[in-house]
C-alpha cells in the first residue's frame, strides 16, 4: 500500500536555539522537543523528569466534590456499594483498582462486569436489577455511563444512585447521576481532557484520600496512589489515549511499577506472555498484556480478568493467567479467520473496492473480535471501517477510522438509523436494527464520501525530521530514549534519510524471505537495518539503486553485543 510521508514543519527556531543551548543537545533533539510543545528549560525538565506532584488537583473536575460527598454518605450510612465497569482492559483495570481501594476501607462492596453478549456495552438493565435485588444503593460506574440516560433513570426508580467515572464523549444531555465525572463534559474545566476511564477512577480515589473528612482512614497518599499506577498505565496504553500531559506522568510511573513491583495478577500475565525479565514499555502493554486481559471479556467473561487482577495469590493468579492466555489463543484464531473472510468479501466485490468506507455485516461473526478485525481491515484498505454481526436480534459492531477523520461525528450523522452508539474520534461501537443495516451502509458511505479528503485515504507516516546517518550516535539514541513512554501525541520519533545505498551484504531473511536485513551506506557512514515485510521490494534496490528510507532507531542485542540499528517503516525507490 502506498504511504505518504509527512515531515513535520520545523519548530520555532528561537525555541530550538534556546533548548540547544540550555540543554546541551543537538538541533534535531531540540526540534523534536519543540514539535511536542516543549519550549524552555522548565518544560523540558517536566517532560524528561515527570513527577507525581505535578498531577492536577482532582477537585478541578466537575462534580468531584459531589462524588466524594455522596461516597462519604454511603460509608457513614453503611450502604452497599457496587463497582461497575466495562468488560475491556480500561473497564476491568478500573474496576480492579476501585474495588481494591474500597476493600481496604469498607466491607459492604462488590463489583459487576456486564456480559458482552447478553448485556452489551455499558450500563445494563440486568446490572441495575442485580444491584436492586442485592440491596446496593450506590453504583460507581467506570469507563461507561456517560450516555446511560434511561438506565440511570431506571436505577433512580429503584432507589439506586450513580457516580459515573467516564471519559467518552458526552451527548447533549447528561444522566441524572449524583455526580458525572468526565473531563470531556462541555462544562468541565479540568485541565487535561484525555484521561482513560481507569484514569478518571484514579482521580476519584485521589480526591477521596485527599479530603480531610477521610483522615481517619490513615492513608498515606503517595504510596496509596503509587499502588494503582501499573493498572492505570495498562489502561492508558490499551485504550490508545494520548500519552502527554497527565497521562505521560501516570504512564511514566506506571511503567516503573510494572518493571519493579507489578500486581500479582499482572506479574502472571507478564510471565505467561514471555516478557518476564525484559524491560516492559508501552508496546508490551499494548501487544502482550492488554490483549490477554481483553480476551477474557471477548471469549468468556470480563469478570475473570478482574479476578486475575485482584488476586494476591501467585498460584491462583497463575491458574487464571493460563486460562486467560487460552482465551487469547482462541481470540487470535477467530480474529485471523474472520479477517480473512472479510478481506475475501471486499476483494471479490468491485463495488466494495470503489467505496471510501467499509461496512461489513455477517450474522455468524464472533462479536468479541470485531474491533480487532475492523482495525486490520483499516490497515489493509485504509478507510473508515465498521464490522457488524448479529447479537440478541440486533446488528452490533465496532468501528475504526483513519488519521484525521472524525468517525464519531460520521456515525452521529446516521444516528436516526441506530439504537445506540458511543466512542471517540477514531474508534466507536454501535447497535442498530437488522432491517436498518443496508440503509446504514449506504448512508455512512455517503457521509464519508462527502467529508473525507483524498489525502486522508492514503496512509500517512508522520516524520519528525530529516537527518544524515552520521548524526545517529549513542548519545543521540540515549536522548531519544528519554522521550519515552511513547504513544499517541508522543510517538516514537521517526526520521527520513535520502539517497541511501543498500550494500551487497543486504539479504532477504525469514521463513519465506519476507523480510530484509540491510547494510545501508550514506556518504561515509554504514548502518545496519531491518525491514519487516519488505522482502518483495528487494529486487528494486539490490543493485545499488539509491533509496529514501523512513525509520526509527532501536537497539539490537545479539549474543550480548548491543548495537544501534534502523527499524525501517517504509522505503521509496
Amino acid at each position: 500500500m502506498e504511504k505518504r510521508w509527512q515531515i513535520k514543519p520545523e519548530g520555532n527556531i528561537k525555541y530550538i536555539n534556546h533548548l540547544t543551548e540550555v540543554l546541551g543537545v543537538d538541533k534535531h533533539i531540540a526540534n523534536i522537543l519543540v514539535q511536542r510543545g516543549v519550549t524552555n528549560y522548565e518544560e523540558a525538565k517536566l517532560f524528561f523528569r515527570p513527577d507525581l506532584t505535578h498531577l492536577y488537583n482532582p477537585f478541578l473536575m466537575k462534580d468531584m466534590d459531589k462524588a466524594v460527598e455522596r461516597f462519604g454518605y454511603a460509608l457513614e450510612h453503611k450502604e452497599k456499594i457496587l463497582v461497575y465497569g466495562d468488560y475491556d482492559v480500561d473497564g476491568t483495570t478500573a474496576v480492579a483498582m476501585m474495588y481494591s481501594f474500597l476493600k481496604k476501607i469498607y466491607s459492604q462492596i462488590d463489583y459487576y462486569i456486564p456480559d458482552r453478549y447478553t448485556e452489551g456495552y455499558g450500563i445494563s438493565y440486568k446490572g441495575i436489577d442485580y444491584a436492586a435485588e442485592n440491596g446496593f444503593t450506590l453504583i460507581i460506574a467506570l469507563d461507561c455511563g456517560i450516555k446511560a440516560i434511561e438506565k440511570v433513570d431506571y436505577a433512580l426508580k429503584k432507589n439506586i444512585d450513580f457516580i459515573i467515572c467516564d471519559h467518552h464523549n458526552a451527548g447533549d444531555q447528561l444522566p441524572k447521576a449524583v455526580a458525572v465525572l468526565d473531563p470531556k463534559r462541555k462544562d468541565c474545566n479540568y485541565p487535561f481532557k484525555e484521561l482513560s476511564g481507569c484514569g478518571v477512577g484514579f482521580k476519584f480515589i485521589h480526591a477521596i484520600i485527599s479530603k480531610p473528612d477521610f483522615t481517619s482512614l490513615h492513608i498515606d497518599i503517595p504510596s496509596e496512589l503509587e499502588e494503582y499506577l501499573d493498572l492505570v498505565c495498562v489502561s492508558i496504553a490499551s485504550d490508545i489515549v494520548p500519552i502527554n500531559g497527565e497521562n505521560r506522568i501516570l504512564a511514566y510511573f506506571g511503567l516503573k511499577k510494572l518493571n519493579s513491583n507489578p500486581l500479582t495478577g499482572l506479574r502472571s500475565i507478564i510471565k505467561i506472555s514471555g516478557i518476564e525479565g525484559k524491560y516492559i514499555n508501552i508496546n508490551e502493554c499494548v501487544f502482550k498484556i492488554g490483549p490477554r486481559i481483553n480476551a477474557a471479556g471477548r471469549i468468556e467473561s470480563g469478570r475473570r480478568a478482574v479476578e486475575l487482577l485482584l488476586s494476591g495469590d501467585e498460584k491462583q493468579a497463575e491458574e487464571i493467567g493460563f486460562e486467560i492466555n487460552n482465551y487469547n489463543i482462541t481470540r487470535k484464531d477467530l480474529d485471523h479467520k474472520i479477517t480473512q473472510q472479510a478481506l475475501d468479501i471486499i476483494s471479490s466485490d468491485p463495488e466494495q473496492l470503489k467505496r471510501k468506507s467499509t461496512v461489513l455485516f455477517r450474522s455468524d461473526w464472533h462479536k468479541g473480535v470485531l474491533g480487532i478485525v475492523a482495525s486490520r481491515l483499516t490497515e489493509t484498505y485504509y478507510r473508515p471501517t465498521i464490522v457488524l454481526t448479529e447479537s440478541n436480534g440486533l446488528a452490533t459492531g465496532s468501528a475504526r477510522s483513519v488519521i484525521g477523520f472524525n468517525l464519531y461525528d460520521a456515525i452521529d450523522s446516521c444516528s436516526d438509523l441506530l439504537e445506540s452508539f458511543g466512542g471517540h474520534f477514531y474508534a466507536a461501537g454501535l447497535t442498530l436494527k437488522l432491517e436498518n443495516v443496508d440503509a446504514f451502509i449506504e448512508r455512512f458511505e455517503k457521509v464519508v464520501s462527502n467529508s473525507i479528503t483524498s489525502e486522508q485515504l492514503i496512509q500517512q507516516i508522520d516524520v519528525d525530521d530529516q537527518i544524515d546517518l552520521a548524526e545517529i550516535t549513542p548519545k543521540f539514541y540515549r536522548l531519544l530514549r528519554q522521550f519515552e513512554p511513547y504513544g499517541p501525541e508522543n510517538m516514537t520519533p521517526l526520521f527520513v534519510t535520502k539517497n541511501v545505498i543498500a550494500l551487497n551484504s543486504s539479504r532477504k531473511v525469514g521463513k519465506t524471505e519476507e523480510h530484509i536485513k540491510l547494510d545501508l551506506a550514506h556518504h561515509s557512514t554504514v548502518m545496519p537495518a531491518i525491514a519487516f515485510g519488505h522482502g518483495h521490494r528487494f529486487d528494486g534496490f539490490k543493485n545499488g539503486n539509491p533509496i529514501d528510507i523512513c525509520y526509527s532507531i532501536e537497539e539490537n542485542d545479539f549474543n550480548g553485543n548491543v548495537t544501534l540499528q534502523l527499524f525501517i517503516r517504509d522505503i521509496k525507490i
